[in-house]
């Protein structure tokens, strides 16, 4: 589940028990009574008397999809076998859901994918045209590298500085969250208080980002995959065609004693029955990554978390075609401990120390790239995230991860450029130890 940024809505995504959720996959957006956004020039969001619950899904895989076209907001690609195999999935998470109305993409990838998970549901599924994927013109139908050799320069752009990206005399990522904020508008104004939405990778990005505040620099910053489901939660991939081999995972410590105390005061303590198994199957889940070092904060329970992956790594060698084990490197940092810091100065000021410590340790000649592990508490890894995004203390608040989780940050440009959030508060390997997919909004 992830929660982001203004204290006016909270952003989760989760996961179910049979697969991986990544940023993209779902978002539930809660919103207050009554209260508008501040934010810039932007006309602020319409206010409502009762809270909201909205679940954005991200369309299955398409035909476009699978030749590398590039879509945007054209009508001729449908789901694939496999495309209609995720939105099943989806289906299957959200089963026992309780929706009052589905939003729906008019395009044909997008709406098909709604009707499989919409399912018998009596209601209808709206569609809304502001809800289609991103306008990109010319761009349109084009393999991406038709789209290099023919635009040059634009395509350049495009790929490396989005928000000022112009085609045919428009702006489409300006016009995308133009139409971010009136589709918000309308699902903040209809009447229902728990509500489907299921459109786009662009769109969604732009939904989620204007309901936290963020501009249109942040597009390509919180990636999606279709229906959430990418064959790994931190292979490296690609965003605008940039190639990622660099990557920071925030492993969240598995639940402690002192999580199963209610009221009972911070302290070292050590991993319970729980909190081992979580630690067990993250260290598989990392099994076939290539770790370069691993640090943790200094209680017990992250010690404990992160020992449990060293070894997982360095068997993972022997138990293949290497007969010597590879040494991983193993790393305390005080300042990813905050049992007797509660306070958010304390703690952002202290993250803000290991976010730079971490990116040193990305740094090095590598012609694979890098992976560096941080386990800590939920917290700290918060904290951690919003250094990544480049905002302020006052947004970790509404963020949340859970015990076990992991969060998987890229660099596309080298531990000097920007952070990329490929997925957010990942709890599918947790398998049936893992959290509901979504939570009901009585819970928030």
């Amino acid at each position: 589940m992830i929660s982001v940024a203004s204290p006016l809505f909270l952003l989760q995504t989760s996961v179910a028990a049979s697969r991986p959720s990544p940023i993209g996959t779902l978002f539930t957006a809660v919103r207050s009574s009554s209260i508008s956004q501040e934010g810039g020039d932007a006309a602020p969001f319409p206010p409502i008397r009762v809270a909201k619950r909205v679940v954005l899904v991200r369309h299955g895989q398409s035909t476009w999809n699978e030749e590398g076209r590039i879509q945007g907001s054209s009508n001729f690609s449908v789901l694939t076998k496999k495309g209609e195999v995720q939105a099943e999935t989806n289906r299957l998470m959200l089963l026992h859901d309780t929706f009052d109305a589905c939003f729906a993409s008019p395009l044909n990838r997008s709406k098909r994918t709604a009707e499989v998970i919409w399912g018998a549901r009596k209601e209808e599924i709206i569609t809304d045209s502001d809800l289609r994927e991103i306008d990109l013109y010319s761009f349109q139908g084009l393999l991406k590298h038709e789209g290099k050799a023919k635009f040059g320069v634009a395509y350049l752009q495009w790929q490396k500085d989005p928000a000022n990206f112009n085609i045919d005399g428009h702006y489409p990522v300006r016009e995308l969250w133009t139409r971010a904020r009136s589709c918000w508008t309308k699902i903040l104004t209809h009447e229902s208080r728990s509500l489907l939405v299921v459109a786009h990778n662009a769109v969604n990005q732009a939904l989620v980002a204007t309901a936290i505040g963020l501009g249109t620099e942040y597009f390509r910053t919180l990636l999606q995959s279709n229906c959430g489901t990418p064959s790994s939660p931190f292979a490296a991939g690609s965003s605008g065609g940039r190639s990622s081999r660099n990557q920071i995972i925030l492993v969240c410590q598995g639940s402690s004693k002192r999580d199963c105390e209610d009221n009972s005061p911070a302290g070292d303590v050590s991993l319970d029955m729980l909190g081992i198994i979580q630690s067990q199957k993250t260290a598989e889940l990392l099994l076939d990554l290539k770790v370069k070092t691993v640090v943790s904060s200094l209680t017990l329970a992250s010690i404990e978390t992160a020992n449990s992956i060293s070894r997982v790594q360095e068997a993972a060698d022997v138990l293949g075609a290497n007969s010597v084990p590879r040494c991983v490197e193993m790393k305390q940092m005080e300042d990813l401990d905050i049992r007797n810091d509660g306070v958010l100065t304390v703690v952002w000021e202290k993250s803000g120390k290991v976010w730079k410590l971490l990116l040193d340790e990305l740094s090095g000649e590598s012609e694979t790239g890098n992976t560096v592990v941080a386990v800590a508490d939920p917290a700290v890894h918060i904290a951690l995230l919003g250094h990544c995004l480049n905002v302020t203390k006052e947004w970790m608040g509404s963020f949340h991860l859970h015990a076990g989780s992991i969060s998987v940050l890229d660099f596309p440009e080298g531990p000097a450029g920007r952070g990329v959030i490929r997925c957010i508060n990942y709890t599918a390997h947790l398998g049936r130890w893992s959290l509901p997919i979504t939570r009901s909004i009585l819970t928030d």
